[in-house]
């Protein structure tokens, strides 16, 4: 799967401070954690992985799951240094931590920098007090803002997120708040339409009728409004849904997008590497018990076949602006890339799909209708 040395490590923190409405991991809260336990259960996660991973060398680590903001500074400072002394960084390593807009959170980012975090992820998700509250969000806009601004005074780099084509919002409203998000001057924003998923909240509100979100001709001219505004302040898309200043790329989501390496520690974590998919047990109990049992919090790991592997390059490669490789892909997928990728139905998407100089990539017109157009030119493995 790698196409070189670079590893990033994904560290899965499954515990909230209360029950939140937004989070599945509500099983998970927990009042009273015994946290030397917890430190030495994640580091023995990623020495197994180092044992399975030698000579690599670390491009990013991304601190995610429940509220990894509330991870003691000692465990976030514990886990970096583990992955130094296995695998060594790379120049410029990429250090995230994904934070919700609170307080109680915002007044740990200077001891969360000092562990050596230097790139935070907020989950603003909107700048309206009434959509935070439809969204199920705990804190207000004044709180969000705060926290944005000690963020940016802890961290070199920060990044937050919006959802948008909300329910009764148009495109003159959710341009005003785009371009107050914009006046703050991240380097990075993510920015994605709301989807309703089955089985939940959502799903059963608009199944009644009582949600009424846009519907596809407003959500294409809202996210045509937001591609404009994001490209005339330097932030173009370089992802479906993540814009960025050159250079300031998430470097640990482009190795997901990119189809590199990555290995994940603690419950419920993913990796893949070596042409491996691995999945770690998902209750925290029961990732601590095969922690002790066997040295790792593996539940499941599986040789990826080449076709496979071929595909999920490809459906997480066309997200990107830059496209995919289809010489790196066929290699992946160790047949033609005719046989991966439906040509002719390449051919017959020229607004959608371009392919040239061996490269094949969805064209902005396209992204509008991703979802659509990927499972008409991937050939499923």
């Amino acid at each position: 799967m790698a196409d070189d040395n670079s590893l990033a490590l994904y560290v899965h923190w499954p515990f909230c401070v209360s029950k939140c409405p937004y989070c599945d991991f509500n099983s998970h809260v927990r009042d009273g954690v015994d946290q030397a336990r917890w430190r030495a259960a994640l580091l023995a996660d990623l020495a197994h992985e180092a044992r399975a991973l030698p000579g690599r060398r670390v491009s990013s680590i991304f601190f995610g799951g429940g509220t990894p903001s509330l991870m003691p500074p000692e465990t976030v400072a514990a886990v970096i240094g583990a992955a130094r002394a296995a695998w060594g960084f790379a120049d410029g390593v990429e250090i995230t931590l994904e934070a919700n807009p609170s307080s109680v959170e915002a007044a740990r980012f200077g001891d969360i920098a000092a562990a050596g975090v230097n790139r935070v992820s907020l989950g603003l998700q909107a700048l309206d007090d009434e959509a935070l509250r439809f969204l199920g969000r705990a804190h207000s806009v004044d709180e969000g803002l705060r926290a944005l601004e000690t963020a940016q005074r802890a961290f070199a780099r920060v990044s937050f997120d919006l959802i948008y084509a909300r329910p009764g919002q148009g495109t003159e409203a959710w341009e005003r708040e785009l371009a107050r998000s914009l006046a703050f001057g991240t380097e990075h924003l993510s920015l994605y339409q709301l989807t309703i998923e089955p089985g939940t909240r959502f799903a059963t509100e608009a199944a009644a009728g009582r949600l009424a979100i846009p519907d596809g001709d407003a959500a294409a001219d809202l996210y045509e409004a937001t591609q404009a505004m994001t490209a005339a302040v330097g932030l173009p898309a370089y992802e479906i849904s993540n814009h960025a200043r050159a250079g300031a790329e998430s470097r640990h989501n482009l190795a997901y997008w990119r189809y590199r390496d990555y290995a994940g520690i603690g419950p419920g974590a993913h990796g893949r590497r070596l042409g491996h998919a691995t999945r770690r047990r998902r209750k925290p109990e029961n990732w601590l018990a095969a922690i002790d049992r066997n040295g790792h919090g593996i539940e499941a790991e599986e040789a990826l076949p080449p076709a496979t592997q071929a595909e999920e390059a490809l459906l997480m490669g066309l997200r990107l602006a830059e496209g995919v490789d289809l010489a790196r892909i066929a290699r992946l997928g160790r047949r033609p890339a005719g046989e991966l990728v439906d040509l002719d139905a390449v051919a017959r998407l020229p607004e959608m799909v371009r392919l040239a100089g061996g490269r094949l990539t969805v064209l902005p017109a396209g992204m509008l209708l991703l979802d659509a157009i990927l499972p008409a030119i991937v050939r499923a493995g």
